[in-house]
């Protein structure tokens, strides 16, 4: 099996030391990215910790794919206890970070402890150096690019950033890399906030040498040549269609399509598109840099779950309104998906949907934590009492779209996601619309045979976020493929992330999560909500209660990391 080489980097930011330890028994059988993250995070982390103290850590970690010159491995992933879940969880980004970090030598960096002033971290071959920047305090993710570039000659892309969000630790506050891409969901930027870090950057020649068969020339050749209508609106071509087959949640999660929809389209997003933008390495080039020439604004996106939350969620039927909704977000180092639910959720109380002015000073003050901002950025969960408004959460973390009302497995989904409502966590939906073969396919309600095709996902995907390779790679890289560059047999890699995935729920079992948190505020409207759960959590080898066995953890023959008495 392919697998990042190089030692392990420990910084203890609180006292200024670093730590460095050969962890190749671990990398063997952990590929990198998000499996890496997990298994050191459930060794090293205290069970009890607060998330938002010292003794939480932060891994960053790239995979084996990020040595190729392949389109899709322009991402990289960072794992931590999230404070707006209070589990553990993965969260990966996506730009041009990845490469330069594997150019310090390591094949992860665990950042611990908590600086008594602001600093930025600056990783590189050599070794590690700590630089207090008090001036730098509640600065954005550009005016801190801008510091870093000015002072050290280091771009965008060998930064990860924190926002005012993250320093005052809004729970859903992003890691920013690249200035515009986002560690999104779980909070990991109020993470890195609360240990007084700035920033990191990550630079040097010293790249360990993986090597990654001839089939990544094909892969990135097909990318290049591909007319897929990702490459022109990215993920919000799906936006009219989901609208359509009524899976677009829409005024605070009462409705289920959009009335205002040829206003925040598809079609309205390509016509902001000035130029191509893309990730490292990748000829696919689906991102989004969108400007409007009224007014000046640029951004990157939205992409379709920003247009959700901002936009019919929201009440909101102009793109421009969308746009300066997510360069805000990207700004001040906020998750999108959650900020826009919250924002959502305060709007369904106060009867303002529409109201794009009030929707942007409630992002900016729950930035900066000012007034009714200070509530809203607890997350709905928390709030939701407060605003007597429903709780549109699962396990602290906001709904994402392809709502589960319709796409029954999506929601099944939604449930059992040991990270919360987030949709690329086991990605049914594309099942379900279809946006596969038809042979592939299943049909929108019920959940008949479905719990083994998300166990699938699920410990697929854990595969994808430790190769690092980008979801959007669904069409391109096969099964067979992937084996090939990845030099393991398919079920071995459904083993794996089964595994994964079992280490995961284990940390959070230890943390109080059970069956009472793999729920749904509409599960009463999924026929066989419950028996559904029992198929997925028999298919894991699970207890009936949603917790994994106080047993050691072993790779199940059949993918599904099965738990086996000492």
């Amino acid at each position: 099996m392919k697998h990042v080489r190089g030692p392990l980097c420990t910084i203890d930011v609180g006292d200024r030391t670093t730590e460095t330890d050969a962890i190749d028994d671990i990398l063997e059988s952990s590929l990198g990215g998000r499996a890496l993250g997990t298994r050191l995070a459930h060794d090293r982390i205290p069970f009890d910790v607060d998330p938002l103290g010292p003794e939480n850590r932060l891994y960053f970690a790239t995979g084996p794919l990020q040595h190729s010159r392949m389109s899709f491995t322009g991402r990289m992933s960072a794992t931590g206890v999230s404070p707006q879940t209070d589990g553990l969880l993965s969260s990966n980004a996506g730009g041009f970070l990845s490469r330069n970090f594997t150019g310090t030598g390591y094949s992860a960096v665990e950042i611990t402890g908590a600086s008594d002033e602001l600093v930025i971290v600056h990783v590189t071959d050599t070794g590690v150096e700590f630089e207090p920047v008090p001036d730098l305090e509640e600065a954005t993710v550009s005016e801190t690019c801008d510091y870093i570039d000015d002072e050290h000659d280091l771009g965008a892309e060998h930064t990860v950033v924190v926002g005012p969000a993250g320093e005052n630790r809004v729970r859903y506050a992003s890691m920013m890399t690249s200035r515009e891409r986002a560690f999104g969901r779980g909070g990991l930027g109020a993470v890195l906030g609360s240990k007084n870090v700035k920033a990191i950057t990550f630079d040097g020649d010293s790249t360990h040498d993986v090597e990654i068969p001839s089939l990544q020339m094909e892969v990135h050749g097909e990318a290049a040549q591909s007319d897929h209508i990702m490459r022109d609106q990215g993920t919000t071509s799906v936006a009219e269609y989901a609208n359509q087959v009524e899976a677009l949640p829409t005024h605070y999660f009462s409705e289920l399509s959009f009335e205002g929809i040829d206003g925040v389209s598809g079609d309205r997003v390509e016509e902001k598109k000035y130029q191509k933008g893309t990730c490292s390495a990748c000829a696919f080039a689906c991102k989004l840099p969108t400007r409007d020439e009224d007014s000046g604004l640029e951004t990157e996106g939205p992409e379709y779950e920003t247009l959700m939350a901002f936009g019919p969620n929201s009440g909101v039927d102009d793109i421009v309104d969308v746009m300066h909704s997510n360069k805000l977000c990207d700004e001040l180092g906020l998750d999108t998906i959650s900020a826009g639910d919250s924002v959502a959720a305060y709007l369904a109380s106060e009867d303002e949907f529409g109201n794009a002015d009030l929707i942007h000073e409630l992002v900016e003050k729950i930035a900066y934590r000012e007034g009714i901002g200070d509530q809203l950025a607890e997350g709905v969960a928390r709030f939701h009492d407060d605003l007597g408004v429903e709780n549109w959460s699962v396990k602290g973390m906001e709904f994402s779209a392809h709502d589960g009302r319709t796409l029954n497995g999506q929601g099944l989904a939604f449930a059992t996601s040991n990270r919360g409502a987030d949709h690329m966590y086991a990605e049914f939906y594309p099942y379900e619309y279809p946006l596969v073969d038809a042979d592939d396919a299943f049909q929108k309600e019920g959940l008949e045979g479905k719990p083994p095709k998300l166990v699938e996902l699920e410990n697929i995907n854990v595969i994808k976020d430790s190769a690092v390779l980008c979801k959007f790679s669904r069409d391109f890289v096969t099964p067979d493929r992937l084996e090939t560059l990845l030099d393991a047999d398919y079920e071995d890699l459904l083993a794996l992330g089964g595994e994964i995935v079992s280490l995961e729920r284990h940390f959070n079992n230890q943390r109080g999560f059970d069956r009472s948190d793999d729920t749904l505020p509409y599960e009463d409207q999924i026929p066989g909500f419950e028996d559904g759960l029992d198929a997925y959590y028999d298919e894991r080898g699970w207890n009936s209660d949603g917790t994994v066995p106080e047993v050691a953890l072993e790779q199940g023959e059949d993918g599904s990391g099965t738990a086996t008495a000492e």
